[in-house]
């Protein structure tokens, strides 16, 4: 599935990078991490990370940045072994048949998971990353921003979609805002003028980091505030970055709690995930982004795909989202049939939560399948690296649809 390159964007800046970096030749986190390293990550940009510097921040970024955490519940949900011989598994992709160890070299996968039927199939991980791993998973927080819309929807603390903006967010009134509802966010239609080109130093884009550091989300309305129209609301797609932080600061208007908080209470303790998680805050650390940056383990990210694949209930049986909430948010927007709300959509009734640097949660309805990938990718994305993720995931469900347990 092509994505655009606006996917790159977050945090105010993108990657431009080339090439892949060698599992094998990067520092792995069994070796000690040092502190002055750490600290000398600090001063860099996420987003230009050498290899080992991934290596070393993405499972540390709670070291690096503001989080906010995310609390686990006293007892984590069971994911029950149901193991697969992938030993014979091959896929193939640009011509040629690949096996497992060459997604993991060719794509600097760290950690794969596959749960069919809420049993894990396959689990394996590298460079030192085990189950117990945090990695950062960047955009993949706008699905779970997602999915937390729809809890403050079941919660009544948002009667409707189709509420204005500026009734959660009144420092936008009287600004393109004006008429921009809840689900032009969460589609990215909101028609307000937007450049998301990293390639341009002086697009919006490039503009958040410096916005962030000077004064947090109050500087962020006040430059959003001043952007004119560009197309009405719902009539046009256009990636915005600075509007995820935006549907974030809605939600916490709307509930009274940060988002590391309502995610906590709402999906991390009742669907039982085995950890804490954290969330980057911006740099004044006022609000957690609602587009970027939770971390957390790989299992707990399987959990989250079997959360939406069970349409927003518990292990036993308690509903957390509105009955039809996924089928909604899983649903073609008019303006991107590939796009729902934060969700990128399949042909085939699928849909996945995607971030930049190859993270990756898949979920397919039908065949009742999660795939959950942690990967440090040394662009930030490319045709060629989300084609090969794609080819592997579309090979491995199918795998897993044929064999039997044991085979």
């Amino acid at each position: 599935m092509h994505r655009s390159w606006l996917q790159a964007t977050v945090l105010g800046t993108a990657l431009v990078l080339s090439g892949y970096g060698n599992p094998a030749t990067v520092k792995t986190q069994t070796q000690p991490v040092e502190s002055a390293a750490l600290e000398r990550l600090k001063d860099t940009e996420i987003l230009f990370w050498t290899p080992e510097q991934q290596r070393l921040g993405y499972p540390n970024i709670e070291k690096l940045i503001t989080t906010g955490v995310i609390r686990r519940g006293k007892s984590a949900s069971l994911l029950p072994a149901s193991p697969r011989d992938f030993s014979k598994f091959t896929y193939a992709y640009n011509g040629k048949t690949r096996t497992i160890e060459d997604f993991f070299y060719q794509t600097n996968a760290v950690g794969l998971l596959v749960l069919k039927d809420g049993r894990v199939v396959l689990e394996r991980y590298a460079g030192g990353n085990t189950a117990q791993t945090k990695w950062i998973s960047f955009s993949i927080a706008k699905s779970v921003t997602s999915l937390l819309y729809g809890a403050a929807i079941r919660d009544r603390h948002i009667k409707t979609l189709d509420d204005q903006v500026i009734k959660y967010v009144p420092e936008l009134a009287g600004t393109a805002y004006d008429g921009v509802t809840l689900r032009h966010l969460l589609q990215m239609s909101s028609g307000v003028a937007w450049n998301d080109d990293p390639r341009n130093r002086e697009s919006d884009v490039a503009k958040l980091t410096q916005i962030d550091r000077e004064g947090g989300l109050k500087a962020l309305l006040a430059y959003m505030g001043r952007l004119p129209r560009a197309a009405a609301p719902g009539t046009r797609f256009n990636y915005n970055t600075a509007e995820t932080d935006l549907a974030g600061a809605v939600l916490r208007s709307a509930t009274g709690r940060s988002l590391s908080e309502y995610l906590s209470e709402k999906i991390w303790k009742p669907f039982g995930m085995q950890s804490d998680a954290h969330w980057v805050k911006m740099r004044s650390g006022d609000l957690e982004r609602g587009g970027c940056c939770i971390s957390a383990t790989l299992r707990d990210y399987g959990r989250i795909g079997l959360f939406a694949l069970s349409n927003g209930t518990t292990r036993n049986g308690t509903r957390i989202l509105p009955a039809h909430w996924m089928e909604e948010s899983t649903r073609p927007a008019s303006t991107n049939p590939g796009y729902g709300y934060y969700w990128w959509l399949r042909r085939n009734g699928g849909y996945h939560a995607s971030g930049i640097f190859g993270q990756h949660i898949e979920v397919n309805p039908k065949e009742r399948v999660v795939v959950a990938l942690q990967s440090y990718w040394t662009v930030a994305f490319n045709d060629e690296l989300t084609g090969h993720h794609d080819a592997f995931i579309e090979a491995v469900t199918a795998a897993v649809r044929d064999a039997r347990p044991g085979r």
